[in-house]
């Protein structure tokens, strides 16, 4: 189990590493907790993130495949008791860490404070600033749709996923889409 450790601690996991722990785990899953008879019914969950893992190797997307690995390990071992607290956390927890990381250039000082007040008079500032709000605004109208109509979440999710594994996106879309969906569809 340290090797898994040393090997998850480093800051840059390579997609090849990142297959090998997963193979390791699975494998010691296999062997050590009896699970052959629990996989003998099929999961069409663990398919569908195995499918996803396929996916995120093959068109070498870092956060669909470690997203897909980590919750294939957390499926198949005792940790699948805290998808609860990931369902209920996870969205947070997300956003808390996207936020800090389009912040870290004004706390580390490389947008200098000038820059900051420059973009209130510059039309391509102010343009990103009218932007800005109108995506907050449609992730907010997102997460009451999803909360409110839990069956497009499917449909929005696959074409997140599609949209990040196939497009090379990033996976904030969900929020998004589903704030464009709510103009649409008038929620």
């Amino acid at each position: 189990m340290i090797f898994y450790q040393k090997l998850v601690l480093k800051s840059a996991i390579s997609f090849k590493a990142f297959t090998l722990l997963l193979l390791n785990i699975i494998q010691f899953h296999l062997f050590t907790f009896s699970a052959l008879p629990m996989l003998a019914q099929f999961d069409v969950n663990l398919v569908v993130l195995l499918v996803l893992l396929i996916c995120g190797l093959l068109s070498q997307n870092a956060a669909v495949t470690i997203a897909a690995g980590v919750l294939i390990v957390v499926k198949i071992t005792p940790l699948n008791e805290f998808f609860p607290y990931i369902q209920a956390h996870g969205l947070n927890l997300g956003i808390l860490i996207l936020t800090i990381g389009v912040l870290t250039p004004i706390a580390s000082g490389k947008l200098s404070g000038e820059s900051i007040l420059k973009s209130f008079v510059s039309f391509k500032s102010l343009l990103a600033i009218a932007i800005g709000l109108l995506v907050a605004w449609l992730g907010g109208r997102g997460v009451k749709l999803m909360s409110s109509q839990p069956d497009v979440v499917a449909g929005l999710l696959i074409g997140t996923v599609a949209g990040v594994a196939l497009l090379r996106g990033v996976p904030v879309g969900p929020l998004i889409a589903a704030g464009l969906l709510s103009l649409f569809i008038g929620k």
